[in-house]
């Protein structure tokens, strides 16, 4: 089994916090958001994984692409980096990677996360990870007959013709047949408001005889934007609470945890309430602070500071009573309190 994530978008409703890096590196309960994903994928195929192909902009730099492979090695899996030179679709970006479209193989774009139950089952042609929404006017959907097999791909519908939203993972018995139809597309300009969309390949793949079921999940977690990504930290944090252990290295003083919170190496915290559903990265350090419902990455400062709904990024220093924050990395606040 291979699994391969695009991911070359510039992750705008991120900003500031994409200026540095790109949104699938973005911690999420102490690790990536694309290391969840990859992680939690392959709990649910439930057999080794081969490789995993990360497609990414030639502009992200080397020092991502080793940690893309780290990612891969954890799952014990060899990482392959590919590159998406222009914006162009789903479809593109995946086509990007066609030296690793052949047998079966799992597509996961890497700006959502999931939560599920169930064993992958490899015999069905294709499955199409889905999700009820309440307004699937914002997302593509699939149409299905009695048979729960999927009849149509419909991108953003007007009307009303479906409320299972697709929610970017997909797999496919046959990865060469994927690579086939992605090459039809590309070659014969065949394109949706300028870009190469993965739904007019499944389409041209159902039309050919190809089963494509949905797969639910039991929860779908968003990471576009920076309320949302809070979200899915605290949802995280729920999920792995009896995991949480403070690091050796980190310590509190005169200071309260709530739990649940994630605390990584070499952190500092005095004079301090922090929690539920904080989660601080490497070498950061608070004082005289009260924290919930927040991120804060590494190398950060924080001092006299009420943070809730937030997200700092690395090497932030922080010095203020406010809420409700958003500040990328190598920024320094300081607010004059006299």
């Amino acid at each position: 089994m291979k699994i391969i994530v695009p991911m070359a978008g510039m992750g705008k409703r991120m900003r500031p916090h994409t200026l540095t890096i790109p949104k699938p590196l973005i911690p999420i309960a102490g690790k990536p958001i694309v290391h969840r994903l990859v992680e939690d994928i392959a709990k649910v195929v439930k057999e080794p994984i081969e490789e995993v192909g990360f497609v990414i902009g030639r502009s992200f730099g080397k020092e991502v692409e080793k940690s893309l492979k780290e990612v891969a090695q954890s799952i014990r899996a060899q990482g392959r980096i590919f590159y998406q030179d222009e914006p162009l679709g789903t479809a593109h970006a995946l086509y990007c990677a066609k030296d690793m479209l052949d047998g079966p193989v799992i597509v996961a774009y890497a700006d959502t996360l999931f939560k599920a139950d169930f064993t992958l089952d490899k015999e069905k042609d294709g499955i199409v990870w889905v999700q009820r929404v309440k307004d699937p006017s914002a997302f593509g959907v699939v149409k299905l007959d009695h048979q729960h097999v999927i009849t149509g791909f419909v991108e953003k519908p007007a009307t009303f013709i479906s409320d299972l939203a697709i929610i970017g993972i997909y797999y496919f018995k046959d990865g060469e047949f994927l690579k086939n139809e992605l090459k039809y597309l590309i070659d014969n300009e065949i394109t949706n408001s300028g870009e190469y969309q993965i739904t007019n390949a499944l389409d041209n793949m159902r039309n050919k005889g190809l089963k494509f079921v949905p797969g639910q999940v039991d929860e779908w977690l968003d990471c576009g934007n920076k309320d949302a990504t809070v979200h899915t930290n605290q949802r995280y944090l729920e999920f792995i609470r009896k995991d949480l252990k403070v690091p050796a290295s980190s310590g509190t003083e005169n200071s309260v945890i709530i739990q649940p919170v994630y605390l990584g190496e070499n952190v500092k915290i005095v004079n301090s309430v922090i929690g539920p559903y904080v989660s601080i990265g490497d070498n950061t350090e608070i004082k005289n602070s009260r924290i919930r419902n927040t991120i804060v990455q590494t190398n950060t400062l924080v001092d006299n500071a009420n943070l809730e709904n937030s997200m700092l990024g690395n090497f932030v220093t922080l010095k203020l009573s406010s809420s409700d924050l958003s500040i990328g990395d190598y920024n320094s606040v300081i607010e004059n309190l006299h």
